[in-house]
């Protein structure tokens, strides 16, 4: 297979690499190797304003409220009433209803599963669900975060916004709060059933302990979106044990969703 890749690491200087693989080297060699995936990669730790900066301009303008051809969506949660905050049952469909009704805040074109009890935007960093480890979470943008609730796994795919249509997107990133250890927080795309490739998120390299991923493939439809964060999944009650690393999210950016045709 052969993949081609472009990554902007910490200090957002860009490297370019063409790495070729293969399964076999002799007469059995493939002679129809698959498509290259062309893809740029963001990433770092500590002060991630100027990666958050990059991906935004990677994305496109403007930041988007209704439906358009260009720009990006961003979700931050701070908007999530009260009511829907502090409980392990926030709609996963809650940031694309389809109800005409509903302020156009709503309607972001994403939809959030997980194979765990649930989902949890928290006002307090999860000091009410997490004993004797919510101190290192911080909220990036004050003051909710959200997680998956019962697994590390959570599953976002995407619609046109404020409707049930399948979409897809060109790029997705996300900060992620005190991954204390390289190589197990993750993001995997996918277009359709085929894998674009999973992508690790940084481990944490300052008191504050945020760290940030994007992926962009410009060639590509991003159908799904696979987080992994952390070791093992946040639930009511955790006690902590120093083996497991947590791991809690803050701001998400995607793409403007289009349409799968």
């Amino acid at each position: 297979m052969k993949t081609s890749f472009k990554t902007i690491l910490g200090n957002v200087t860009l490297f370019a690499c063409i790495a070729l693989v293969s399964a076999c080297s002799s007469d059995n060699d493939d002679q129809n190797p698959s498509p290259a995936i062309n893809f740029t990669e963001i990433k770092g730790s500590g002060d991630i304003n100027t990666q958050i900066s990059a991906f935004r301009t990677l994305l496109g303008n403007p930041l988007n409220t209704t439906v358009n051809t260009t720009g990006r969506r961003e979700i931050n949660w701070d908007a999530v009433p009260d009511n829907q905050t502090n409980t392990d049952n926030f709609p996963g469909d809650f940031f694309n209803s389809t109800d005409p009704a509903l302020p156009d805040g709503r309607k972001r074109g994403v939809i959030f599963s997980t194979p765990g009890k649930g989902l949890r935007v928290s006002g307090k960093d999860f000091s009410d669900a997490v004993s004797g480890h919510s101190e290192q979470f911080k909220a990036f943008s004050p003051a909710r975060t959200f997680a998956a609730i019962g697994s590390n796994k959570m599953d976002l795919t995407f619609k046109i916004p404020g409707t049930s249509n399948a979409a897809f997107v060109r790029g997705f990133g996300a900060i992620f709060s005190d991954v204390d250890r390289d190589n197990i927080s993750s993001i995997e795309f996918f277009e359709g059933d085929k894998s674009l490739g999973k992508f690790n998120v940084p481990a944490r390299t300052d008191g504050n302990g945020f760290s940030f991923l994007g992926v962009v493939f410009p060639d590509n439809k991003v159908t799904r979106v696979t987080i992994t964060s952390g070791s093992a999944g946040i639930s009511g009650g955790y006690q902590y044990n120093a083996n497991d690393d947590l791991v809690i999210m803050d701001d998400f950016f995607y793409s403007e969703p289009a349409a799968g045709q």
